[in-house]
């Protein structure tokens, strides 16, 4: 095989690495997003209950802030009412007092049903604690292996952009230009195409018996008739069709 096609060949097998490796990275947060939704869509029943505890538990603080401001405006209104100097002073005290009670008591019949809530809840997540312990650690594992692949896709697109630069500065000026050209005008970034079952493997045009004979041949850089991409014959395939 002519050194330039080798070349050519190496630099395409490097920018679809970096193609993929890019495409992992850009992809990453929503494909990290999508993995979590799997595990809480295995969960189930589980996160819905952790998630009802949750939203009844905050309700709970806020109820229990509310409930600690009226009963100091109870607090309040009961002095007001001890020490009323006349009637109309006593009456305002005791509408005062009658409001803050019946919303106390209301507050008091909220909190208790958020309570039960958490209550039931606490049941259901202890009877299930194995099975919770189980799938967050096989969540936690899943969520680590993705981190550590995601590092390591990140550290190979770094080596890989080296070494292209170096292959790139290896080609003769032609070549650099023909390839860059043809790797602008592709869809799919492929500029270099394998020939399998003596067809291009891009655009899948069946070659004329001449041009697999030049391709065997290995004497000069054949492109195809069809999408003008570079071909080449792996070696496992020449020594097959030879």
């Amino acid at each position: 095989m002519l050194p330039e096609l080798e070349k050519l060949i190496s630099l395409q097998q490097i920018d679809t690495r970096i193609r993929i490796l890019k495409k992992n990275i850009e992809t990453a947060d929503q494909r990290r997003i999508n993995l979590q939704k799997e595990f809480d869509r295995k969960a189930g029943e589980i996160v819905e209950v952790q998630t009802r505890r949750r939203e009844a538990n905050n309700e709970r603080i806020k109820l229990e802030a509310k409930v600690s401001d009226i009963k100091s405006k109870i607090q309040r209104a009961e002095r007001n009412l001890r020490v009323a100097r006349n009637q109309k002073e006593y009456e305002a005290a005791v509408r005062e007092l009658d409001v803050l009670q019946k919303q106390l008591s209301a507050l008091e019949t909220e909190l208790l049903d958020k309570m039960v809530i958490i209550e039931e809840a606490d049941k259901f997540l202890s009877e299930r604690a194995e099975e919770i312990s189980k799938l967050e650690a096989e969540r936690k594992e899943a969520l680590e292996n993705f981190d550590r692949q995601l590092e390591h896709d990140k550290a190979q697109l770094e080596i890989s952009l080296k070494v292209r630069q170096e292959v790139f500065a290896s080609l003769s000026a032609n070549s650099a230009r023909v390839y860059t050209r043809l790797i602008e005008r592709s869809n799919d970034g492929i500029a270099v195409a394998e020939v399998i079952n003596e067809s291009c493997s891009s655009c899948f045009m069946k070659l004329r018996p001449q041009v697999m004979m030049e391709l065997k041949r290995a004497e000069k850089i054949i492109t195809c008739e069809s999408c003008t991409r570079i071909l080449y014959i792996a070696k496992a395939e020449a020594e097959t069709t030879a």
